[in-house]
């Protein structure tokens, strides 16, 4: 069985999506669209924009966005069993699988930014990588931190990611060094993503997906709140809502998904992240990239 799945932000590069606006009417119209809809002109940016310009908030998420699903939309052979994205990578598939429109998707993802944007001004906050250590010892440990620090991104076994209030994830590192970690590495990142402190953009956003038409999808998505399939409108609405201050459960989903029957993970979007994390989840499963970048 196929499991499509989609990047999240961190994915961008210069050019990304040129290709396909290059050899695609329906890629070009899309891309089209878009700029309409978000009011500048992405696809040039996307195609031509230093990395720092690919790093505003208000271009980094529409663009990983844009070119998954215009990439997914493009291919001749996209009949996926199940998905699942990665954080932003959600929207990607939920749009990929009909469950919802792509003007609405678009709309959703550049309100997401800015809010994430937001909430990250209201109070500086950080990330950081924890690598070689079990999940548990991760979590036990920011339980015992004073202050916010909770794990955020579930990466791969030996690898999450933990997020909050700069102290306390700073503290929880130190700790977690002492522990055993291999690294704990604070990341350049505008805040903490995937924890209570985004609950303002949650609030934000939350308004404006529950006015978004979704519908069900034509196969099941892996939700990273949930980690298990979903076609439910109404659970896949609760779930993209909570999002934003739930941990992303990518090791569970990967690992349900390969137990639903899962043989082979095809990568839609920039880069090859999910490449890596999927074989270091399971290394019996075949992964692949779907297209061009």
């Amino acid at each position: 069985m196929k499991a499509y799945v989609f990047p999240g932000q961190g994915a961008q590069f210069t050019g990304m999506g040129k290709n396909l606006y290059d050899n695609s009417a329906v890629a070009r119209e899309m891309f089209e669209k878009a700029n309409e809809i978000l009011g500048f002109d992405i696809s040039k940016i996307m195609f031509e924009g230093s990395a720092e310009e690919q790093k505003q908030t208000k271009v980094t998420q529409p663009a990983v966005f844009l070119h998954s699903v215009i990439l997914a939309k493009t291919l001749d052979d996209f009949k996926p069993d199940m998905v699942a994205g990665h954080s932003l990578g959600e929207f990607s598939a939920l749009v990929a699988t009909g469950a919802m429109s792509f003007e609405s998707g678009l709309d959703l993802v550049h309100k997401r930014a800015m809010a994430m944007q937001r909430a990250c001004e209201l109070q500086p906050s950080t990330m950081a990588a924890i690598l070689g250590l079990d999940d548990e010892t991760v979590e036990k440990i920011c339980t015992e931190v004073d202050g916010i620090v909770v794990p955020a991104n579930y990466n791969c076994p030996g690898q999450l990611v933990i997020s909050g209030e700069i102290p306390a994830v700073e503290t929880a590192c130190e700790r977690l060094k002492e522990a055993g970690a291999r690294r704990a590495l604070i990341l350049s990142v505008g805040g903490a993503f995937h924890s209570p402190l985004m609950k303002p953009a949650e609030e934000e956003l939350a308004e404006a997906i529950d006015q978004t038409e979704i519908k069900n999808p034509i196969c099941p998505i892996y939700q990273n709140v949930s980690t298990k399939a979903e076609t439910d409108p109404i659970e896949i609405r609760k779930n993209l809502i909570t999002q934003l201050t739930s941990s992303v459960k990518w090791t569970q989903s990967v690992q349900n998904m390969v137990k639903d029957g899962a043989t082979e993970f095809i990568e839609v979007g920039p880069g090859n992240t999910l490449q890596g994390l999927v074989r270091k989840i399971d290394s019996n499963v075949a992964t692949a990239s779907a297209g061009s970048n």
